[in-house]
């Protein structure tokens, strides 16, 4: 199949198909072929494709207004910043277009905090495995060399720890390096979904290093932000709070946006012209937005992606419990991860084959984001459409 993409750069290697239409969790090509999406454009689309709620309140704003300057007033701004420190506890937002921006931000927040502390050359702890993001401070707080190489010189100030080591960063408390922060994903998404052995222990390690040693913490929520996890963020499984959080991904439904939420602390760090956005916070973003917590709280979307969570991993564990050729099932909510022993790459083509969107992370690790809508039919479907095609990879291995 010959796609029209000639003209654009090869920063990607597409799947031999185009979507012309979605609806829920399904799309549809051009041969009206139905997909099932249990990718959801990587953890963006949480409410599916086409959500008529969604779809009405876009369009509106559309008519109405889509952008004007930050320089000015955003009412809209201030009723998502409102919803989404009520939901966090936490006390102000900056909104910006993706993940990468707030990390910057948070970045950027946590140099201001260390130069506060009188430390010329502020480090910043980040973890082995983790994903932050694609600029030049994001990939060089990341933890792959495949997103780092070809890029140095990368940006210097980031101390690299092993993730779920609480006794790792405390060695480094002990040494007395020029740590301002913590950056950590509560799970890590690109990384494998990873989940530490004990959520609230490791979490709660860092919040209490960071209490004692003056540092930031920050939860890089990106991926599992806005319902993914079934809590409105992941870290919400525990009692603790970070000064600082990012998130992008599903805040927006698939309009671009990101959001560095802080507390009252971190707050006090970045005054007038301290940072800004072209883009950032424009009203059609804010409604996108505002609309998609309203429906993940009014239709139940968090309790939706405990139960389907379950749902398909209950599925896979009975078909496959006596499969040595998986090393592990992880999953908080719909944040599914598959850990096979082998290179896996190849399941990708043999599951849109099967009318099935899935993708590979890690080389070995099937990664699981359907979007939060699915219904009981649907989980049970993704489950069987995934079923057969791991049975048919692992026969064309035997």
């Amino acid at each position: 199949m010959k796609l029209l993409s000639d003209n654009l750069m090869t920063t990607y290697k597409r799947l031999p198909v185009s979507f012309l239409k979605g609806q829920g969790v399904w799309l549809s090509d051009k041969n009206k072929n139905q997909y099932l999406d249990a990718l959801s454009g990587v953890a963006v689309n949480t409410l599916g494709h086409s959500h008529p709620r969604f779809v009405k309140a876009i369009s509106d704003q559309i008519e109405k207004l889509i952008h004007v300057s930050n320089y000015y007033h955003i009412e809209e701004q201030s009723l998502l910043a409102k919803r989404i420190t009520q939901l966090s506890n936490l006390s102000s937002v900056f909104f910006c277009n993706s993940g990468s921006e707030a990390n910057e931000v948070a970045i950027k927040l946590a140099r201001l905090h260390g130069h506060k502390l009188n430390i010329d050359q502020p480090n910043i702890i980040v973890m082995e495995k983790s994903f932050h993001g694609r600029t030049m401070a994001t990939l060089s707080a990341t933890g792959s060399r495949k997103v780092q190489a070809g890029f140095e010189p990368l940006m210097s100030g980031f101390i690299r720890v092993p993730f779920d080591d609480v006794d790792s960063v405390n060695v480094i408390a002990k040494k007395k390096n020029k740590v301002a922060a913590i950056l950590v994903e509560p799970i890590q998404g690109e990384g494998g979904i990873n989940i530490s052995k004990d959520f609230e222990a490791y979490l709660s390690g860092l919040r209490k290093l960071c209490d004692e040693n003056n540092w930031l913490l920050i939860f890089d929520e990106v991926q599992t932000g806005i319902g993914r996890t079934g809590k409105w963020f992941a870290h919400q499984y525990t009692s603790i709070k970070p000064d600082v959080m990012t998130l992008a991904k599903g805040l927006g439904s698939g309009i671009p946006i990101g959001a560095c939420v802080v507390n009252d602390q971190a707050s006090k760090l970045m005054t007038i012209g301290k940072h800004g956005s072209t883009f950032g916070g424009n009203p059609l973003a804010m409604v996108a937005g505002i609309t998609t917590l309203k429906i993940v709280e009014e239709e139940g979307l968090l309790q939706n992606a405990l139960k389907q969570g379950l749902v398909i991993t209950n599925l896979i564990k009975k078909k496959f419990n006596k499969n040595n050729k998986i090393k592990s099932i992880r999953h908080m909510g719909l944040m599914i991860g598959i850990e096979l022993n082998q290179e896996c790459n190849t399941l990708v083509d043999i599951a849109l084959k099967n009318k099935l969107l899935i993708n590979v992370i890690g080389d070995s690790i099937i990664r699981l984001l359907p979007p939060l809508v699915i219904n009981d039919d649907e989980a049970i479907l993704l489950a069987n459409k995934l079923i057969t095609t791991m049975t048919e990879f692992f026969d064309e291995k035997e």
